[in-house]
């Protein structure tokens, strides 16, 4: 089910981000202007995310096997930093065309380049919410990426149909600096898409350096521990996200006289609930400590 609808929402966004792309490229061009055909560098870098998601949900939902005794969730990761690089690479890009743009005759842009933006504005928040819906039912970071870039493209179509509008009155009106506003429309894409990267980046390297989930989470999971009177003290807990999934590692102090067989039942039902709880959590080891009262 997991897999099936994440290939689905991927396939979804090739196809709608090819015909974007299409559009935006081949308009922005023709149509002069900047911040349209920026944005479909974006639409473009999309569709790459949404191919190398479809050819990874596979591997990503791969139970554990005697190589990979934690299972395979990190390949999400790795997708979502890839993403991340590209996104970043075509920031770059973008403001350096952006940039250059004011140095040069400006071209004033066409109506038709507007209204390219404004249908890719609309066909984002569709495809955004319906992404973003579908990661946090099935807590995908790989569908997360998708869901953030078609974010990103929110805000960057509706800017470069700003600046393009604003280009058009500042041609029609004789004002000069409204005339560069696709220029500017095209830097400001290229930073939320370097904001989304960054985001993106972070995330990745967070999760590949195995860093502990956020505390309120953690703390939930001591709360359920402590349900337990059998258990004196929690010596350590931590938890940490590999892909669409968490791993807990969790020490605890027992009363010194519990038979080995008391502490594993005692282990087990603890594990148990823990999962039963959080469908999220694929592993908890415990280990036991002996607890002398003072």
């Amino acid at each position: 089910m997991r897999e099936s609808l994440a290939k689905k929402i991927a396939w979804i966004s090739v196809i709608s981000n090819i015909i974007l792309t299409l559009g935006k490229l081949i308009i922005g061009w023709y149509g002069n202007s900047d911040a349209v055909f920026a944005d479909g560098i974006h639409s473009a870098a999309d569709v790459f995310a949404s191919v190398i998601v479809l050819l990874v949900i596979k591997l990503a939902n791969k139970p554990a096997d005697q190589e990979h005794p934690y299972g395979h969730g990190k390949a999400e990761v790795i997708v979502s930093g890839i993403v991340g690089i590209l996104l970043f690479l075509v920031s770059i890009y973008v403001v350096f065309e952006g940039i250059s743009g004011f140095f040069h005759e400006i071209e004033t842009p066409s109506y038709l380049a507007m209204w390219v933006a404004i249908i890719s504005y609309f066909t984002k928040i569709i495809l955004y919410r319906l992404s973003l819906k579908v990661a946090k039912e099935h807590n995908s970071k790989a569908i997360e990426a998708i869901a953030f870039d078609h974010k990103a493209d929110i805000v960057a179509s509706i800017a470069a149909a700003i600046g393009v509008f604003l280009s058009i009155l500042g041609e029609r009106f004789d004002i000069p600096f409204l005339q560069y506003g696709d220029k500017a429309a095209s830097i400001f894409v290229a930073y939320l898409i370097f904001k989304i990267s960054k985001e993106m980046l972070m995330e990745a390297f967070d999760i590949l350096l195995e860093r502990n989930i956020d505390a309120t989470t953690l703390q939930a999971y001591i709360n359920v521990v402590n349900e337990f009177q059998e258990v004196k003290r929690i010596d350590r807990i931590r938890a940490r996200e590999h892909g669409h999934y968490i791993l807990v590692d969790l020490r605890i102090s027992i009363d010194h006289f519990k038979t080995i067989k008391e502490g594993h039942d005692l282990a087990k039902l603890i594990k148990g609930r823990l999962m039963d709880k959080y469908d999220n959590i694929e592993e908890v080891l415990i280990h036991l400590n002996p607890y002398f009262p003072e």
